[in-house]
């Protein structure tokens, strides 16, 4: 059964599948930015960037308040969190399966003793 989680993971990863909101994200984590400031290096119009950042902000990866007359997205670092935790779990495991194999490869690789050299 799937959990809230799973789809708000299903959600996160499939917002930064895009190479645009990769970008965004890249760009966000220098400091909140408006959607034309974002939208500068981009080949794009300012409503596909709006589109992007509603991906972003459904993903919960991105948060916009209201500044005066701007409204500036911001990075939702614990978000991004969140996802690191998911993915390190997984990580840690192989590491842990790794070094496991490593050391039994040091194992087999170790010079004999003594008593194997001569009854060779």
């Amino acid at each position: 059964m799937r959990s809230a989680e799973d789809d708000r993971l299903d959600r996160a990863f499939l917002a930064l599948a895009d190479p645009v909101r990769r970008r965004i994200i890249a760009r966000l984590s220098r400091g909140p930015a408006t959607v034309n400031e974002l939208a500068d290096p981009f080949e794009i119009s300012k409503q596909a960037v709006s589109k992007h950042i509603r991906v972003l902000e459904q993903a919960e990866l991105v948060t916009r308040s209201r500044d005066a007359q701007r409204r500036p997205v911001h990075l939702n670092p614990a978000r991004l969190e969140a996802l690191t935790g998911w993915i390190d779990q997984y990580r840690l495991t192989q590491e842990a399966q790794f070094r496991t194999l490593d050391a039994v490869l040091t194992r087999i690789a170790a010079p004999r003793g003594r008593h194997d050299k001569e009854e060779s």
